[in-house]
Order: structure tokens, then C-alpha cells, then sequence
């Protein structure tokens, strides 16, 4: 992990995720606007890499809040969920630096007054080292807390259940042997006449898997499976994520803590679903004018 240099830094990513969007044709998938304001700011794979104290990747989890201060504002669809999308007022409005932290220190003083005991710097704080979803309620041990709490062991089982709860069959895992990597083994059926051997590795991660850690796994899945899963509780690094799905070689899926996270809850394994609605400030906003 690297230490920040200094606070508020999604205020950088304001303009060019709008930016970015109106190159995407107005909307796409988080990831998807990562990566385009990362290739087209060309910013270095070092600083793309750097995580959290959580183990979450601090560029995305910062774009992540750009959209979410965005959003307060009203450029971008708060009803699209799993897509970010530009309202017509977004696909308009282009931002420099002042502008950026002028819809910053607005919408850090509503916040700060929605919530009675935070601090304007404690709010910041929270955000910089929280994602969007998850700064309202935030359990005190959060699921990736409890699976990177995991014996190794423990780790592989619970992920061996996690395959079977989707859709996997004959999940088993290999135990101590840890023959090439591989921790475990299952088949995957896509339709009655067609089904793949899977093979996956289990990462108890808070840091990220690198490139070489990928194409030692694959190389000890040639030969003896159609697919490769590796899943952790950390992130990727770009390299990494290059070599998974690189041009020749046998494609390997990549699971990370965020992905994994939302693999549980989908399935409800371990954990419960409980409704809850939070304030929509931008919306009552408008009344206070």
C-alpha cells in the first residue's frame, strides 16, 4: 500500500470521467471508465496499482466517489445501477480544476450536516478510504474482513461452496498437495451438450496478484482443464490483468475482492439480505433554494 500524498484526490477525476463517458457514448460500466480515464490521462501502471488499507484499488474506489459527487449533482443517472450513464445536463457540462472542487465543498458540507458527529476532515476521511456503498452502513467486520480472516484451508472450502452455489458441479478441492497452484477442480455446464473442467486458485489476499503469479497458474492448467478461475480477496495488478486474457494462451477468469463480494451476496452464502433506504440529499436539495 501507498500512503496518499494528499486528501480529496477523486476531485482530480471529475472533469475526465465526464470526459470519459461522452467518449463511451454517454454511459458504461464502472470499469470500463476507469480504464478509459486511465489511457486517456496515459497514467502509470505504478500508481493504478496502489490499494487501500481494505485491500481495494484506490483509482477505482476514487472514481467511484467522482461518480457519486457527480451524481449528487445531477450529471450523471442515479437510477442506472451497475451502469454510469450521463444526464443531458452531463453530457454538457465539462469541468476544470475550480469547478471540480467548488461541487466538492458543496456536497462535503451537506454531507457533513446529514451526518451530526462527522467532521468536515472525518468526512473526507471516510470517503477516501471507504467505497461509495458502503461509508451510510458499514458493518463492523466487513466480508472481506471475515474471508481474509480465513485459515488457508478455510478459504478454499468457502470458495469450493461459492462455485457450487453457481452453478458448478463436482467442486472439490485438492487439499494440501497444492499440485502446480491448483487449489481446486470443478465442471462447469453450460447447456446439456456442452460442459468445461474448471480448475481455481485461491488467493487470501489484501494485497494484489501479480503477472506472474497468473501465468504460473495457467501454465500449470495446460493440459488438464478448458478454464482457469483465480479468485482473491485483493485486487490485480494491470499486468496481471493483461496476462489473464492475452492474445494465444488459454483464458483465465479473475475474481477480485469486489467481484467476490458481490459472488456471495448474489447467492446469499453467509450472508443476509436486509433492505434499507438512505436520504437522497441532491433531491431535497433543491426545496432548500
Amino acid at each position: 500500500m501507498v500512503k496518499r500524498k494528499s486528501k480529496s484526490e477523486f476531485i482530480n477525476w471529475f472533469g475526465p470521467l465526464l470526459d470519459a463517458l461522452r467518449e463511451l457514448g454517454f454511459s458504461g460500466k464502472p470499469k470500463e471508465v476507469s480504464d478509459k480515464i486511465a489511457e486517456n490521462l496515459n497514467l502509470k501502471e505504478e500508481f493504478l496499482d496502489q490499494t487501500l488499507k481494505s485491500g481495494t484499488n484506490k483509482f477505482h474506489n476514487q472514481v467511484a466517489w467522482a461518480r457519486q459527487y457527480l451524481t449528487w449533482e445531477g450529471l450523471l443517472d442515479s437510477s442506472v445501477r451497475g451502469t454510469w450513464k450521463l444526464t443531458e445536463k452531463g453530457k454538457n457540462t465539462y469541468l476544470n480544476d475550480e469547478q471540480s472542487r467548488e461541487i466538492f465543498l458543496k456536497w462535503v458540507a451537506i454531507n457533513q450536516k446529514a451526518r451530526i458527529n462527522k467532521s468536515k476532515s472525518e468526512v473526507i476521511e471516510e470517503q477516501e478510504e471507504n467505497d461509495p456503498d458502503s461509508v451510510e452502513i458499514k458493518a463492523e467486520n466487513s466480508l472481506l474482513e471475515i474471508l481474509q480472516s480465513l485459515s488457508p484451508s478455510g478459504f478454499e472450502n468457502v470458495c469450493k461452496e461459492l462455485l457450487r452455489e453457481h452453478d458448478f458441479e463436482n467442486v472439490e478441492v485438492v487439499g494440501r498437495s497444492h499440485d502446480g497452484g491448483i487449489d481446486g477442480y470443478g465442471v462447469l455446464e453450460v447447456n446439456p451438450f456442452v460442459s468445461f473442467k474448471v480448475i481455481f486458485q485461491c488467493k487470501r489476499y489484501k494485497c494484489s496478484v501479480s503477472r506472474s503469479q497468473v501465468g504460473d497458474f495457467r501454465n500449470a492448467m495446460i493440459g488438464r482443464a478448458e478454464k482457469g478461475i483465480i479468485l482473491t480477496t485483493g485486487t490485480f495488478t494491470r499486468e496481471a490483468e493483461k496476462e489473464a486474457s492475452r492474445d494465444g494462451a488459454p483464458q483465465i477468469e479473475l475474481v477480485d475482492g469486489q467481484k467476490l463480494v458481490k459472488m456471495f451476496e448474489k447467492v446469499q452464502l453467509g450472508v443476509k439480505e436486509r433492505k434499507v433506504f438512505d436520504v437522497d440529499m441532491a433531491y431535497f436539495q433543491k426545496f432548500k433554494d
